[in-house]
C-alpha cells in the first residue's frame, strides 16, 4: 500500500496536525481534553520528545515537536493509538477516530524565524477558529500551551519546552517580566491580522524553512524513496533531479538558460534533453515542456516521436 514518506532525523522538529475522522469531533468534553494532554505526556516521557508549543481545537489537534532521537512515526502510532482507545472505552465506540494519516512538516529550527513562524500559528488557532470573543485574552483558551508560557517554571509540563520561542521572540530569561512581554508580543501579533503567506505554506508545504535546509531534507528523500511512498516532497525531489540534469546537459551542450528560449521549440537539441527527461525521471511532458521552452505539450509529443538518432 502507498504511504507518504516520514523525514525522521534526531534533533528533527515538526509541525503535526490531525483531524478526527470525517472532521468529526475527536473531543468532546474537557475530560477527553485532559486525556490526551495526559497521554502526550506519557509519550513525551517514552521518547524524550521537547513539545514547543500545542492547541487542541474540537476536531482537530495541531503539535510543535522536537525529536532528541529520530523516532516520531512511533512515537505518533503509541499517541494516537493509545488516545482512540482510551477516547472509545470512555464513549463506548469502536473503530477510527483519525482521518488518515497526520501531516507532519518539517521546520527548520536552526535559522531564526522558522520556529517562531509555526508556533504563533499554533498558538494562534482560537483566534482564527473565533473560538475567542474580541475582547477575551489569548491566554483564556485553556486548552493550549500559551497560556502553560505564562505559568512559572514549576506549574508547567516537564514535556513544554519554552526557552527556544521565548529566545526568537527576543525574551533572553523565563522570568514573570519574560513571561509579560511574551503575552504582550502575542496579543500585538494577535491584533495585527492574519499572514495569509506566511500560513499557506504552512498549511500546504512539507518544510519549512531555508532553500539550504530543503536541499538536504531533499537528499535524503531521494536516499530513502520507494515505489511505495508518495507525497508533494517526493515530487520535489524528483523536480530537484529533473532541474540538475538539465544544467548537465546545457553545460555539455555549451548552452545557457537564453538558449532554450532563443532556438526553436523543435530544436534538435531540446528534443534529446528532453528524451533524457523521460527516461530518467517521472517528470510530466508539461513540465518538461515549459522548462524546455518547448510549446505545447502535444508540440513536445511530435518531437519526441520526430527525434531519431545520436545528438
Amino acid at each position: 500500500m502507498a504511504r507518504k514518506l516520514r523525514i525522521q532525523y534526531p534533533g528533527a522538529v515538526y509541525h503535526v496536525m490531525n483531524r478526527g475522522d470525517h472532521r468529526d469531533a475527536i473531543f468532546r468534553d474537557d475530560l477527553d481534553r485532559q486525556c490526551f494532554t495526559d497521554t502526550l505526556a506519557e509519550v513525551c516521557a517514552k521518547t524524550n520528545w521537547q513539545v514547543h508549543a500545542y492547541c487542541l481545537m474540537p476536531n482537530h489537534f495541531h503539535l510543535v515537536v522536537e525529536t532528541p532521537q529520530a523516532n516520531l512515526v512511533t512515537g505518533m502510532k503509541w499517541l494516537l493509538g493509545t488516545y482512540t482507545g482510551r477516547f472509545n472505552r470512555r464513549h463506548d465506540l469502536c473503530g477510527h477516530l483519525f482521518s488518515g494519516r497526520y501531516k507532519a512538516l518539517v521546520v527548520d529550527s536552526t535559522t531564526p524565524g522558522y520556529l517562531k513562524t509555526v508556533c504563533d500559528y499554533v498558538h494562534l488557532n482560537p483566534v482564527r477558529a473565533n473560538l475567542l470573543r474580541a475582547e477575551e485574552l489569548l491566554r483564556e483558551y485553556a486548552w493550549s500551551s500559551f497560556p502553560e508560557y505564562l505559568k512559572s517554571p514549576s506549574r508547567r509540563p516537564e514535556w513544554l519546552r519554552v526557552d527556544r520561542l521565548l529566545g526568537e521572540h527576543g525574551i533572553p530569561q523565563d522570568s514573570p517580566a519574560g513571561r509579560k512581554a511574551f503575552a504582550q508580543r502575542m496579543e500585538d501579533r494577535r491584533r495585527a491580522g492574519d499572514q495569509p503567506e506566511a500560513w499557506a505554506a504552512i498549511r500546504r508545504g512539507w518544510c519549512l524553512g531555508e532553500a539550504e535546509f530543503r536541499k538536504e531534507l531533499l537528499a535524503q528523500v531521494n536516499e530513502r524513496r520507494g515505489a511505495h511512498h508518495y507525497g508533494a516532497e517526493l515530487q520535489e525531489g524528483e523536480e530537484e533531479k529533473a532541474g540538475r540534469l538539465v544544467l548537465e546537459e546545457l553545460t555539455r551542450r555549451k548552452w545557457s538558460e537564453d538558449d532554450l528560449t532563443r532556438n526553436p521549440k523543435t530544436h534538435a537539441k531540446k528534443a534529446q534533453i528532453a528524451l533524457r527527461l523521460r527516461r530518467e525521471t517521472t517528470m510530466t511532458l508539461a513540465w518538461i515542456a515549459q522548462r524546455l521552452q518547448m510549446g505545447s505539450v502535444n508540440t513536445l509529443k511530435n518531437t519526441l516521436r520526430l527525434a531519431q538518432g545520436p545528438d
